[in-house]
């Protein structure tokens, strides 16, 4: 099966499961764990920062899969806080040459960052995907990836 078709299936298990569920931590941790398992070991560490309601400029760590992760990322630092900025996907090839990288695991060599947004259109929080491998993600893994973080729309 090829990996668009995976990302396929498993954007549809997502739904099935996700269904009617109103806490956002109940439906990023089903994510979080159903793409890792779907996609390990080249998902390393794939979890959700969340946008702090008291520090609305600023990301916390939420639900995840794998090693410790960041408690807080500012907007604007690293890959998860420039996606909190933009607004917009990134695959990063190499974390070791994006300017700012905060190295929250050393393993960690290759990075894609979707974000999530509320019904209103405001960012809810970033879905952050690591791969020890360097240039582990491409465009399929975005257009995928994009997709499930629409499944998560949170009111």
């Amino acid at each position: 099966m090829d990996k668009a078709e995976v990302y396929r299936q498993l954007k549809e298990e997502i739904d099935s499961v996700v269904a009617g569920e109103t806490s956002d931590t109940a439906r990023y941790a089903s994510a979080a764990c159903l793409l890792t398992q779907a996609f390990k070991p080249r998902f390393f560490w794939t979890g959700f920062y969340l946008v702090d309601p008291l520090k609305p400029q600023e990301l916390v760590v939420g639900p995840y899969q794998g090693t410790l992760g960041c408690l807080r990322i500012p907007f604007g630092k690293g890959v998860c806080g420039h996606v909190a900025s933009t607004k917009e996907p990134i695959i990063v090839p190499d974390v070791h040459e994006f300017p700012g990288h905060i190295a929250c695991d050393s393993a960690s060599n290759s990075e894609i960052v979707v974000p999530i947004f509320h019904a209103d259109g405001s960012l809810a929080a970033v879905l952050d995907v690591d791969s020890t491998e360097y240039d582990a993600f491409d465009e399929i893994d975005q257009a995928g990836l994009v997709a499930i973080c629409r499944s998560l729309l949170t009111a």
